[in-house]
């Protein structure tokens, strides 16, 4: 897979922000079927920086009504990202 294929778009939530500010942590939505090493070697030649740790999660789709229609949103992968010290993501800066 291409890096651009494994990482679909990045998280943009209060708790991510605070994590990038703090613990230089940042968060991802990748493909269901991207491993931590396939995650790790993605971000670095996307982004041009250094990963210390890749952490998952596979988050489950929620039910929704329309009505008496019901549905399910699809299920989809997370995925926290430490960079090692000195190390940023230009991109998230200033947010």
């Amino acid at each position: 897979m291409d890096a651009r294929d494994i990482i679909i778009k990045p998280i943009i939530t209060e708790k991510s922000t605070s994590l990038m500010a703090s613990e230089n942590k940042y968060t991802f939505q990748v493909d269901l079927r991207a491993n931590k090493t396939e995650i790790k070697q993605a971000v670095e030649e996307l982004f041009k920086v250094k990963v210390r740790n890749v952490n998952t999660m596979r988050m489950t789709g929620k039910t929704r009504r329309m009505g008496r229609f019901e549905g399910k949103t699809s299920n989809w992968k997370k995925a926290v990202v430490t960079l090692e010290p000195g190390h940023t993501i230009e991109v998230f800066e200033g947010l």
